[in-house]
């Protein structure tokens, strides 16, 4: 990767006392490009941010009546979600589409909170969050106002009820994201995909011709793959991924001041539970199709 395309902060040459060589002639001049390249980050990203958040302001009330309507609610994320895409320098390749119909759940690894954007650009669809998602400021409402499902993962006394809300909103012909890993991971690999949440896949809904069909369930690989047009390497890649417990507005910060980044979304075929066999073996096939549509996607194989 070209220095040029370097986050500055990150650009650490060695001295020409460790390295045995003489200095360059134009070593003096680069702590003024790399400030000049800091300058222009920071530029960038208070840029970013103040469009962001012009632009929630701006969507929030019309979402909002549309959902108190019942009007078309998922239209509006959908575009929105497009638009900060734009604003933020993320370019998304698509691979697949959701099957039609209605009714599907969505299987996906999950690395940063960058992915509700990336994802929801796919399509109209709603997502199931970790409750605490509903007290963060900020995205804690545009999570509500995207109809999001939330889920106490530490409290399996709940799953049966969490099943049964995700089957009827899947009845009621939704797409729903499940990041079945149950956290973020580094982006470099997928986590074991949990099986508790997949149960809501088992049986059949309402086919909206006055008989039932089996749940379908689509694996999907969302892969951040470019940094500045070139391959994204591990040290740059946690730039995006948003794990462990990394504070969310530093994280914030460097993702609006870097870029542009490429994002790929591998969408598979559907399955069903009946033809997995069971929930658990449901689960294990989505995890080996997203971890190797991830793997082909990093290593440039996609």
């Amino acid at each position: 990767m070209s220095q040029a395309a370097l986050p500055a902060l990150t650009v650490d040459r060695p001295a020409a006392a460790e390295t045995g060589r003489r200095p360059h002639a134009d070593a003096g001049r680069e702590l003024p490009l790399l400030n000049e390249m800091t300058r222009m980050q920071t530029a960038r990203g208070v840029f970013r941010l103040t469009l962001f958040v012009l632009s929630v302001l701006v969507v929030l009330p019309f979402q909002w009546t549309l959902m108190k309507l019942d009007i078309g609610a998922k239209i509006i994320p959908f575009r929105f979600h497009r638009w900060l895409l734009r604003v933020f320098g993320i370019r998304v390749k698509v691979t697949g589409e959701i099957a039609p119909g209605g009714g599907v759940l969505i299987a996906a690894n999950h690395s940063s909170w960058i992915d509700i954007l990336t994802v929801s650009s796919v399509g109209p669809i709603s997502f199931i969050a970790k409750s605490e998602v509903n007290t963060w400021p900020g995205f804690g409402l545009l999570a509500r106002l995207q109809q999001t499902i939330y889920v106490a993962r530490n409290r399996r006394s709940k799953t049966a009820e969490q099943r049964d809300e995700i089957k009827e909103r899947l009845g009621k012909g939704d797409t729903i994201v499940l990041f079945p890993e149950g956290t973020s991971s580094d982006g470099n690999r997928v986590l074991t995909f949990k099986s508790a949440l997949m149960s809501a896949a088992e049986g059949t809904i309402p086919d909206g011709n006055g008989g039932e069909k089996l749940i379908r369930v689509q694996p999907m690989s969302i892969a951040y793959t470019r940094l500045h047009g070139l391959p994204m390497n591990r040290a740059y890649r946690p730039f995006y991924a948003w794990y462990g417990d990394m504070d969310l507005v530093p994280h914030l910060w460097d993702m609006a001041r870097l870029g542009p980044i490429d994002c790929e979304i591998t969408i598979h075929p559907p399955i069903t539970v009946t033809e997995a066999g069971s929930r658990k073996a449901l689960a294990a096939r989505c995890e080996a199709l997203v971890s190797e549509s991830l793997t082909r996607a990093l290593t440039g194989r996609g």
